[in-house]
């Protein structure tokens, strides 16, 4: 690893099927808790081609910074001049299913499903309610992730911790 490589935040691409919610919560969450040592992205294999307005509201009331927000698709990640990607995050069940385009650089990887709650179906307060949980157990595992001494554990123990992450309750910190 060269000092351009030491010192550049480790790349993140949290992947879901329409990039509308849980993946665009990720993004947000983890750009803000991994405090410059994270670069965060988003993307999915069928993008819907915008935010979801739910997920929208929720970012902004909790105050980050939606500007650049945008729903796209995977393959901007696969092209050349894309990020070079450390870890892919699959959010949701169909992706992780899915056959991922080539990455890169290998980046590790792991499922951490969420339930969708652009699904849910309800009142727009039970909605919001849906939402707020998604990103509370998006923000625990997030924080967990952020915590892993990186440089220091070995490759084969970091992707069982990344596994053991996607199995922690979402409400469990």
């Amino acid at each position: 690893m060269d000092a351009t490589e030491a010192q550049r935040p480790y790349n993140v691409l949290f992947l879901c099927t329409g990039n509308s919610a849980r993946s665009i919560i990720a993004e947000c969450v983890m750009n803000r808790e991994g405090q410059g040592r994270f670069k965060a992205f988003s993307a999915g294999s069928h993008p819907r081609g915008e935010v979801n307005p739910f997920a929208l509201d929720l970012l902004k009331r909790t105050n980050f910074d939606v500007s650049g927000l945008r729903s796209k698709s995977w393959h901007e990640f696969a092209e050349p001049g894309a990020p070079e990607l450390d870890f892919v995050f699959t959010v949701c069940d169909d992706a992780a299913g899915e056959e991922c385009p080539y990455w890169p650089g290998q980046p590790m990887s792991a499922h951490w499903g969420m339930e969708d709650p652009a699904a849910f179906q309800g009142s727009d307060t039970e909605k919001a309610l849906a939402f707020a949980d998604t990103m509370r157990g998006l923000t625990n595992r997030i924080s967990i992730f952020v915590s892993l001494p990186l440089k220091t554990i070995d490759k084969l123990s970091l992707q069982r911790r990344l596994d053991e992450i996607g199995k922690t309750h979402p409400s469990a910190a």
